[in-house]
């Protein structure tokens, strides 16, 4: 193959891949690019035919702002951007109609915005929106007094018809938290696998590979974070989603557990590394302790579809804690001793993620420490 030729494979390699996520993306977001388009035409009318503003591009720009393509604390959004509309266009106006129009005029609104916002205690959405607002208003022609009051009065409307869209047809809660959460806790289950094949094989390439994957999944912890608390608000403002509100609450009651579990990986399979390295005997109720780690991990997120996954669940992060700790009567390494170590840890979190209180855990592993004596 040319030079040319191979060129082409890696980029066709290289796109095919992404052009079928995006394909994945409009199917998922469908519904939402859907209602994103009708309410910035809704505000649009709104503004133009009940309100009679000729240049009404601040309403659809805030719906746009407001729903974007996330659902992720909108009604803070909606607040935030009210107050940078208002910062931008009061400080754009008041330079503009002293001085003009220009290039250093744009520059010191833009600076003054900026700083308004901030003085004002605003967030990043707000010191944003500060800042666009300015660059809107300096470079259109100098208003008057009526036509600055319209163009807050059309960024309000934007935001309180991007509410309103978001009240009447909101996302599903459950599915935007499922997406994040199935296919984290699939490869969480996975990672801890290869951990114990790596301890099992004694394999230090293996045990790095499995280190390496551990460390790929904290990106995805923040966004399943973001989904679910998403799915939380979606909930509280949007009454046809009551009744999701206790898969809600699940949902939320796991998610940090869950962050700590991936934490719990990573530093397990540190552990795998340095045992591999240094070539300690790791006993194979260590090794099996981690698959039942992984087999808690995978009901765990049976669980949280919605199954009654739960009592096996607990089961096995319990077996996999007293596996550990038992162990330790084989091997004193220190190696061995602070894989151990996390396994309990990662057993604590599980359960935590089932909803179980940290002094009600601690008791359950104790109970099942005898359990496997007897």
């Amino acid at each position: 193959m040319t030079t040319e030729g191979k060129a082409e494979s890696r980029i066709a390699a290289t796109m095919v891949p992404l052009f079928r996520n995006g394909i994945e993306d409009v199917r998922y977001r469908k519904w939402r690019i859907l209602q994103l388009s009708l309410a910035a035409g809704l505000a649009w009318l709104i503004a133009t035919e009940l309100f009679g503003h000729e240049s009404a591009f601040f309403a659809p720009i805030s719906v746009v702002l407001v729903l974007g393509l996330t659902v992720r604390q909108r009604g803070r959004r909606a607040l935030e951007l009210g107050l940078g509309v208002a910062v931008g266009i009061a400080v754009a106006d008041l330079i503009v109609v002293l001085t003009g129009t220009g290039v250093w005029q744009l520059m010191l609104v833009v600076g003054l915005a900026v700083t308004g916002a901030l003085l004002l205690g605003g967030g990043t959405i707000t010191v944003n929106q500060a800042a666009v607002s300015a660059v809107l208003v300096a470079t259109l022609p100098v208003p008057d007094a009526a036509q600055s009051l319209d163009r807050f009065i059309d960024a309000l409307i934007g935001s309180g018809v991007a509410l309103l869209a978001n009240s009447i047809t909101p996302a599903d809660p459950i599915r935007i938290a499922r997406r994040h959460l199935e296919p984290l806790l699939s490869d969480l289950s996975g990672v801890l696998i290869d951990v114990a094949d790596a301890l099992q094989t004694t394999s230090i390439a293996d045990a790095e590979e499995a280190l390496n994957r551990a460390r790929d999944l904290d990106p995805r912890v923040r966004e399943m974070k973001m989904a679910v608390e998403a799915g939380r608000e979606t909930v509280t403002v949007a009454p046809a989603r009551k009744s999701s509100e206790g898969r809600v609450t699940r949902f939320e009651t796991a998610a940090e557990p869950i962050d700590l579990v991936v934490r719990d990986t990573r530093v397990l399979a540190r552990g795998a590394v340095r045992a591999t390295r240094l070539e300690e005997n790791v006993p194979p109720a260590i090794i099996e302790s981690i698959r039942d780690l992984a087999t808690s991990v995978r009901l765990l997120d049976r669980f949280l579809a919605g199954s009654s996954a739960g009592t096996e669940c607990r089961k096995a992060a319990l077996r996999a804690a007293a596996l550990a700790t038992k162990s330790l009567e084989e091997t004193s390494n220190m190696a061995a001793s602070a894989i151990v170590a996390q396994v309990r840890a990662t057993s604590m979190d599980l359960l935590q993620g089932l909803g179980m209180k940290p002094d009600d855990a601690r008791e359950a592993m104790i109970e099942a420490r005898g359990r496997l004596e007897d």
